[in-house]
């Protein structure tokens, strides 16, 4: 069977700017991620964690997956997918699927830790739910935020019982020695970092790059690391994208991400998040901007005046 794969690579788990109603707006988004796909990213990954989807409604991801489908290139596109409600998770899943899209399957985030066997029938399900259809599914491994590890157990049952539709996984656990040990699981299969700090290892391991939220704001940063594999230069541009993701991770980093992009772009509305997020205030970000400036490569960030964030 030839399985599909997602691009290697640079993924940006994209910011999703909405309106004042709390929709996502699809006008300021597609552009911006256009950008990032000229700026460094080999793909984009909408509608996770960085994306706020699970404070989004139903109905307005699947607008919104409807959407980008005609702005943007699905194949670079892995949408997030995942909801608590598992018939949710089959109506997004579909939805995207049909699209042309991968899915980034969120894991049903719950209060306490559910056994492994409830997880393969929420997963094994879904997929059933599906029918016909051929979904390409990376799963999610955030352990620390949604009390739902993704083991190796899993995900080679997972595997073994349907062929060519769990293709890969998004390890966000910080550990590289699980996300090597995934790497070295399976063949066919698409490992990717939850952070750009493990990019250089990642893909020495063989793995498949990484999807990250800081990649919003650092997208050329983290693609000259990827441009430069196998160069003398590898290492000291790893340095660099390492030490700006690591400032940047000190912050609430949803409000940061969004303030940054609304400064750059000159889009006061990039910078409203959803509850239970709160914006940074003008004199929050000012400072923080200059902070940021002196310790990353983010330069551009010196002086830079912040909009739009006391609406």
């Amino acid at each position: 069977m030839t399985v599909v794969l997602p691009p290697k690579g640079v993924f940006a788990a994209a910011v999703t700017p909405v309106s004042p109603q709390g929709e996502p707006d699809v006008g300021l988004f597609v552009p911006f991620a256009r950008h990032l796909l000229e700026s460094g990213c080999n793909g984009l990954a909408p509608l996770g964690t960085t994306g706020e989807a699970n404070s989004i409604g139903v109905g307005d991801r699947l607008a919104f997956i409807e959407d980008i489908a005609d702005h943007l290139p699905m194949d670079r596109i892995v949408v997030g997918t995942g909801a608590p409600a598992l018939a949710d998770a089959m109506v997004l899943s579909r939805v995207a699927t049909q699209a042309g899209a991968a899915l980034l399957l969120l894991p049903p985030f719950y209060y306490k830790n559910p056994s492994e066997e409830g997880l393969y029938a929420f997963y094994s399900r879904l997929v059933d739910g599906l029918g016909g259809l051929e979904p390409r599914i990376l799963l999610y491994h955030f352990p620390q935020m949604s009390a739902v590890p993704i083991t190796l157990e899993l995900t080679r049952r997972l595997r073994e019982a349907y062929p060519g539709v769990f293709i890969g996984l998004k390890d966000s656990s910080g550990d590289f020695d699980n996300t090597r040990a995934m790497i070295e699981a399976f063949d066919d299969f698409a490992v990717y970092s939850g952070s750009e700090e493990f990019l250089a290892r990642n893909l020495e391991a063989g793995g498949a790059g990484c999807i990250s939220a800081s990649v919003n704001v650092t997208a050329p940063l983290v693609g000259a690391v990827y441009a430069a594999r196998g160069t003398d230069a590898f290492e000291a541009t790893q340095a660099k994208a390492t030490a700006a993701r690591v400032a940047l991770q000190r912050q609430p980093m949803i409000p940061v991400l969004k303030a940054i992009v609304a400064a750059r772009l000159g889009e006061p509305d990039f910078a409203r998040v959803l509850p239970p997020f709160t914006a940074l205030s003008e004199s929050g970000a000012r400072a923080l901007f200059a902070t940021l400036a002196s310790h990353t490569g983010l330069h551009d960030l010196d002086g830079l005046a912040p909009v739009g964030l006391d609406d």
